[in-house]
């Protein structure tokens, strides 16, 4: 059915959108679709939003997994664990059905292992997620309102805004990316496995991007809890704390050396890559 809807767009590259139902049978949803625009337009997909498919009510397992550019997925209800399993460009968007009474920030609206192994795209979730929110994540910028267990668990790559609750153990064994999380109550630090990350404050540079990320997710999803921290951002901006890998920050220190000594691009990486790599023979040999 999605491919006959996309014909437009997969036949003449002309923008697609329609509204459908969805029920939790219905597994790997857009997936199939997915497959069809890399094959026919390779990894740089389509323009964003080109196919827009807004489905209603209650999604099954690995809804919008591998999704590509210029596929955009809404989902108006709820999904079961791995959504946007391996998303790959694309953009997903979910948030409680109209006429829902309770508060979204306090209440599960997708499942567990969401986003793991995504290795590029956006994401903007109103609701908390279960476990393991982003575990692998390699690239995609997500906006989610609370996370369970071991949420950026093994994170390499990417940025994800938390503006909720988080369980324990989060970024446990997190070597790259960034995540931004709301620290209202003080207590995140108990919450987060310290091992190979550092607790910061926000720079901003860091400010602007976790703004900006909020706004685009109250525009999505019209979270009301997004509207009322860009209204206070004064007052709420000083209460993320920015998780930052230890290994991320050497590899940012290394690469700066290296483009003060005249290097740029791809042989900055490199050189700090070499950098980091002979700095951690000499650790391991003492």
């Amino acid at each position: 059915m999605l491919l006959d809807l996309a014909k437009p767009a997969l036949e003449r590259q002309e923008k697609v959108k329609a509204t459908l139902p969805i029920r939790n049978t219905n597994r790997v949803v857009g997936t199939i679709l997915g497959s069809e625009v890399t094959r026919r337009f390779g990894a740089n997909g389509l323009s964003d939003d080109t196919i827009h498919f807004h489905f209603q009510g209650s999604a099954g397992q690995s809804f919008g997994a591998f999704v590509p550019s210029g596929m955009t997925l809404e989902l108006e209800g709820d999904a079961n664990d791995y959504f946007g399993k391996g998303l790959s460009g694309g953009k997903i968007i979910a948030y409680p059905p109209a006429g829902s009474t309770f508060a979204p920030e306090e209440n599960i609206i997708v499942g567990n292992v969401a986003f793991y192994g995504a290795t590029s795209g956006e994401a903007y979730i109103r609701g908390v997620s279960g476990e393991r929110f982003c575990v692998r994540n390699s690239g995609v910028r997500a906006v989610i309102e609370g996370v369970g267990d071991h949420g950026c668990e093994y994170m390499t790559g990417g940025r994800v805004v938390v503006i909720g609750a988080t369980g324990r153990n989060f970024a446990a064994g997190m070597s790259g990316g960034i995540a931004y999380v709301l620290d209202e109550d003080g207590n995140f630090k108990n919450r987060c496995n310290l091992e190979t990350v550092t607790l910061e404050r926000l720079d901003e540079r860091d400010l602007q991007e976790v703004e900006e990320m909020l706004k685009r997710h109250a525009i999505y999803t019209h979270s009301g809890r997004a509207w009322q921290l860009l209204a206070l951002w004064h007052e709420t901006a000083p209460k993320f704390v920015k998780v930052m890998p230890k290994d991320y920050r050497r590899m940012l220190e290394a690469i700066q050396r290296a483009e003060r000594e005249g290097l740029v691009g791809e042989a900055a990486v490199m050189a700090a890559f070499e950098a980091n790599k002979n700095d951690a023979a000499r650790v391991s040999g003492n």
